[in-house]
């Protein structure tokens, strides 16, 4: 007799044994993985809160002006921001594994042991692509878009809430993407895309890459654009490499009938 799977919720089990799930039944599946999501990111915020004030001062470090507050509740809630935020870094690791608890019905028996792996190398991945803006993209945006305003003859008179929220928006973007090959590897379990076809489309991805950097990127140049497309186009390779180790195989005859017709 098999073991049931530790992975899956009773709702996907019973969803597994009938054989495909109601469009329902994934809403609830979905509304319970993002309730346990929420809740290790609320413990979290928790532990945030004890050196949130540092990484308040950490983090504005690279002006060289006083920030500024201009309503009684701006630093409070500022404060809060940034305490939610590191609570979802903190989470991360719960957060990737019910994400993976949801996609994990729509996989094969033997591709769901490769839940500790996805969890491990996602929550790198996110927390790289987090100190990867904190570290480079930031600072070097922050420095030339003062120095721009300030060579205009304008004195900067920033907000600690328009600051934060600067840094907080660059910070999930780079972390949500540096997710790309943990992304292309679960769409190539599911067997929604193949190794084959994304080696095929390559140029596109990186013409989609600097469109993305061109998007996200808070500077004009072309410096800081590479500085994020450069990331993007590796992290393809390495998911397509990912893709071909991990990726749903196509089974001999099916393999067979696409070559006979491709011929």
């Amino acid at each position: 007799m098999s073991e049931p799977d530790p992975i899956a919720s009773p709702e996907a089990a019973g969803a597994d044994d009938a054989g495909k799930m109601s469009f329902f039944d994934h809403l609830t599946e979905l509304r319970t993985r993002i309730i346990w999501s929420l809740v290790p990111a609320g413990f979290g915020l928790g532990i945030a809160l004890y050196f949130t004030t540092n990484v308040m001062r950490w983090l504005s470090r690279h002006l060289k002006t006083e920030l500024v507050f201009t309503t009684p509740t701006e630093a409070f809630w500022t404060y809060m921001k940034v305490a939610m935020i590191m609570g979802v870094f903190i989470a991360m690791p719960v957060i990737l594994w019910n994400v993976w608890a949801f996609v994990a019905p729509g996989l094969h028996k033997h591709e769901r042991r490769y839940a500790a792996p996805f969890v491990l190398v996602g929550t790198l991945l996110f927390l790289s692509g987090g100190a990867f803006a904190l570290f480079v993209i930031i600072p070097f945006a922050i420095n030339f878009l003062v120095s721009f305003g300030q060579e205009q003859g304008l004195k900067p008179m920033i907000t600690i809430s328009s600051y934060i929220d600067f840094i907080i928006k660059f910070t999930l973007a780079f972390g949500v993407v540096f997710e790309l090959p943990v992304v292309i590897t679960l769409l190539s379990m599911l067997g929604i895309v193949t190794p084959q076809f994304l080696s095929k489309n390559r140029k596109y991805a990186v013409l989609i890459n600097f469109i993305v950097a061109a998007i996200l990127t808070p500077t004009p140049d072309i410096v800081n654009q590479t500085l994020m497309a450069g990331p993007l186009c590796i992290l393809y390779e390495l998911g397509i490499v990912s893709a071909r180790i991990f990726g749903r195989k196509k089974k001999p005859e099916a393999a067979e009938a696409a070559k006979d017709k491709a011929a």
